[in-house]
């Protein structure tokens, strides 16, 4: 029995084993020009196979370098485009650098850290960095509600976002954020006072069905 855990590893399986099988056997063939029809034969077949990479600007280049891959770039052919290199193929992208600094409130987040930066760093004018100052309190004032207490001074606020900034903002004090609006709940909670009266309900009216019953 030829089990496929038995079988060589597929390179890009959304062409089979018979593409890939057939490319090894381009490969072998001695004569160039032979060695190019045969590539642009079985490219043409993995087209046929693949019907929806038309949908893709340049499909037939994006075909021949699935050829090259295909082949473990052993494919050396007259081809109507240049073949990939393996190293840029294989390449892997730098690793993303994540800041290891612990963070100052952690009911803001880091994210609000680096907005704070990114308004430090503005060079637009003291009017835009004044709008985005007040934009960015507004938000500071609902994650903080998310998680403290039902209400916070505005002046809270504004200190917090001066000590985020290690005391490079200065935030003017006659910005108003004007009255909170809405309600604010911790993810993955839902206000208990709607639960409560929809049970409540629930409750009285069962009650009241069971009287009638009797």
């Amino acid at each position: 029995m030829d089990y496929n855990t038995q079988r060589e590893q597929l390179i890009l399986p959304e062409y089979g084993r018979h593409v890939q099988k057939m490319l090894e056997q381009v490969c072998e063939i001695e004569d160039r020009e032979k060695r190019t029809q045969q590539a642009q034969a079985v490219v043409n077949v993995m087209g046929t196979l693949n019907p929806h990479m038309k949908d893709y600007p340049d499909y037939k280049h994006k075909l021949w370098d699935h050829a090259h891959i295909i082949s473990g770039y052993r494919l050396d052919v007259d081809g109507p485009y240049e073949a990939p290199v393996k190293e840029e193929h294989e390449s892997k992208p730098e690793p993303i650098g994540y800041s290891t600094e612990p963070i100052r409130k952690t009911c803001y987040g880091r994210n609000i850290q680096n907005m704070i930066d990114l308004i430090v760093d503005c060079d637009k004018g003291e009017e835009v960095r004044r709008e985005l100052m007040r934009l960015l309190a507004l938000y500071m004032r609902q994650q903080y509600l998310i998680w403290n207490k039902d209400s916070v001074a505005d002046e809270t606020i504004f200190q917090d976002m001066e000590q985020l900034s290690r005391g490079k903002l200065e935030v003017p004090r006659d910005i108003v954020l004007g009255p909170v609006s809405g309600e604010f709940n911790r993810p993955g909670f839902s206000s208990g006072n709607n639960n409560g009266g929809g049970n409540n309900k629930n409750r009285r009216f069962n009650k009241k069905k069971r009287k009638q019953q009797a």
